[in-house]
């Protein structure tokens, strides 16, 4: 987008805007009944291929069917008639889900001749958000827009309690029945409140891997949807007999405000006043909040309709491009730049952290999991917002604008630099005269998908895994000591690393913007550490290193972590490996003799024999393959822990330390 014509920019410019009242987009009349329900048709297909609506039935898909209901209490919230969002994990993982808005329509639906309530959990495409009629949501969130119907389709039983018209409505469905409406309490219909309560048991036999909840994936997302609402309460509470969780409130009224301080804790900033942008067109409404920090990192977030949007597209086109068009500007009508120099869109994002929210009445997606957003008219309404908004900030916040754009100055320098280091390390193959071809033992197969590479601590371990691996198939790359903390230094730093130097050639593929995952020469790349704490060290610097400039290796799969054994246990001929203290004594309770245990403190302590039977062998080994479930946590996590920053990274480990007993290596 950066390098297409900057005329649609320009027009926009010349452009008189009108930027409307964002408190009253998305409002709608608060009479809400079963003609606002419009009907789609379809469910039984859900059970049958649950993956195409929830995309896995593992733990993703068991957490997205919460996720389901609580998008329908925030839609009645972004109608104005909710402001209280109410979630508990129960006993046996029943969920319950409890909002304030003004229920769900009981009376008699026109299409079907029985109560609208049953579309909603009986009918795929069925609910508010569909409809034309008055009382019809404007804005709506949920991924696939399937809505209730999908939780209560893989529920094993689902129950309802909608409180309106001065009654209290219940109702309990099954896999293949549903009791009928009926009224089971009264409520002075003066003072009483509204709204509707949703509880579901999940269904044991569609979620095979366990219906167990994760107690912090619930808090986090529902703290996440608090940010994105401003002035919406969400709580969270856990009660299961053993795992209590007391009863949690968010309710932010900087909205994005607050969650950009919040992604930014610990961080020094640049701008020490947060831009914060927001305005409506079309009856688009646009929010967007801006911090930059002295970190090297860009962070930018992006949504529609509370929906994270991970691949970007046109809001977060518009927004780079509009904010790189005003600081170049910026730049040069306060001569801060040199002749002929100018940024780039990387320049003028580094140490950026901003979140782009819009909530939009037609939202278009490139694919069904909507992660990138296809609308062309949120790439002109967050252009206007930004054009206007961002250039008075500018004007008005002069110390600001000058330390934002001598960062992306010295980032801009830093480029030039890494550009002219990379030609270098490109025009050099592994096997080139940089002292590599001794530390890379290749695989003999050219077959990425078959094809591995070790990365092992240590020359002792790496000699050993070079004489026990398979070398069809199994590349080994030790590496001396720990490497470069990639979280504090630009790119141009990464390329005077050799050890960093020796994995960029390795992978083949790329760093950065360069990356191209299907140029990688393995699809396995596994880190093989000694299981102590240099080696969880040496480790976390090789993942932020993937993370921040590898990332693709991550989020396709491609990363592992290798489990050698803690213990070498015999008796007599017979030897067995014990991976932590608990398997130690479970193998030692059935022995009948005393055996001889050796611990194993390093990797270098095995002979090649050994770690081939044990970590390098596909038939016998243990790895952990590194997923990426939420990219902001991710990021938040790198930063606190690699970052500059005492205190946060005090505060986490203090908090986060009993984790690390349950741990393997």
């Amino acid at each position: 987008m950066e390098d297409k014509t900057q005329e649609l920019y320009e027009e926009i410019d010349k452009q008189e805007i009108k930027i409307e009242d964002a408190e009253s987009v998305g409002k709608v009349d608060k009479d809400y009944n079963a003609s606002d329900i419009k009907i789609l048709h379809g469910l039984e297909a859900v059970r049958l291929r649950p993956g195409m609506y929830i995309g896995t039935t593992g733990p993703q898909g068991l957490h997205h069917i919460i996720w389901e209901i609580v998008d329908n209490s925030v839609d009645e919230a972004l109608a104005g008639r909710c402001d209280t969002i109410e979630v508990e994990i129960q006993e046996g993982n029943v969920i319950q889900v409890k909002d304030n808005g003004s229920g769900i329509p009981v009376d008699i639906h026109p299409e079907t001749g029985r109560p609208a309530i049953e579309s909603v959990f009986t009918t795929l495409h069925a609910g508010g958000k569909f409809g034309g009629g008055k009382g019809a949501y404007i804005v709506s969130g949920g991924l696939h827009g399937v809505g209730a119907s999908v939780t209560n389709a893989l529920s094993e039983w689902l129950e309802v309690y909608v409180r309106r018209d001065g009654n209290v409505y219940y109702q309990k469905y099954h896999v293949d029945d549903k009791s009928d409406l009926k009224i089971v309490d009264h409520y002075d219909k003066e003072t009483g409140r509204t709204g509707t309560t949703v509880r579901f048991l999940p269904d044991k036999t569609i979620f095979q891997e366990g219906i167990e909840y994760n107690y912090e994936i619930v808090r986090a997302h529902l703290q996440q949807l608090a940010f994105l609402n401003k002035n919406i309460k969400f709580t969270i509470e856990d009660k299961r007999p053993g795992k209590e969780q007391p009863r949690i409130e968010y309710l932010y009224a900087g909205g994005l405000r607050e969650y950009v301080e919040f992604l930014n804790a610990g961080q020094p900033k640049i701008n020490q006043h947060q831009m914060y942008f927001e305005g409506a067109q079309a009856g688009i409404l646009v929010e967007i909040a801006v911090q930059y920090n002295n970190g090297v990192n860009q962070n930018l977030y992006c949504y529609t309709n509370n929906i994270n949007n991970p691949e970007g597209g046109t809001h977060e086109e518009a927004f780079k491009t509009t904010l790189t068009r005003l600081l170049n500007k910026y730049g040069q009508d306060h001569n801060l730049f040199k002749k002929d120099e100018s940024l780039t869109g990387d320049d003028a994002r580094e140490g950026i952290v901003a979140i782009i929210s819009i909530k939009h009445p037609n939202p278009q997606f490139e694919g069904q999991t909507k992660t990138k957003l296809g609308s062309e008219d949120a790439r002109r309404v967050v252009s206007n917002v930004m054009s206007q908004q961002l250039q008075r900030f500018l004007d008005e916040n002069p110390d600001d604008a000058k330390q934002i754009v001598e960062k992306a100055i010295i980032a801009a320098h830093a480029r030039i630099a890494a550009k002219k280091a990379r030609e270098a390390v490109q025009r050099k193959s592994p096997l080139d005269n940089l002292g590599l071809a001794s530390k890379l033992a290749d695989c003999r197969s050219k077959d990425p998908t078959r094809s591995e590479i070790f990365i092992v601590e240590g020359n002792s371990a790496g000699g050993s895994a070079k004489q026990g691996r398979d070398s069809e198939f199994q590349a080994i790359l030790p590496l001396r000591g720990k490497v470069l903390n990639v979280e504090k230094v630009r790119l141009d730093k990464i390329y005077e690393n050799k050890e960093l130097v020796s994995m960029i050639q390795a992978f083949g593929a790329g760093i950065d913007n360069d990356f191209d995952i299907t140029k990688a020469r393995y699809h396995k790349v596994v880190i093989m550490t000694d299981a102590d704490v240099d080696g969880a060290h040496i480790r976390t610097l090789l993942l932020t290193f993937f993370y921040r400039h590898m990332k693709p290796l991550i989020t396709e799969g491609y990363v592992y972590v290798a489990q050698p054994p803690l213990y070498r246990v015999q008796t007599g001929k017979n030897i067995q490996y014990a991976y932590s203290d608990e398997e130690l004594n479970q193998i030692k309770a059935t022995l009948t003799q005393k055996p001889n245990i050796q611990r194993y403190k390093g990797l270098g302590e095995m002979d090649y024999s050994q770690l081939w039977e044990t970590t390098l062998n596909p038939d016998n080994r243990i790895l952990l393959r590194v997923t990426l479930n939420d990219a902001i946590d991710a990021d938040q996590t790198f930063s606190i822990l690699m970052g500059e920053d005492v205190e946060p990274r005090r505060d986490f480990i203090n908090t986060n330390a009993g984790y690390v007993k349950d741990l393997d290596y």
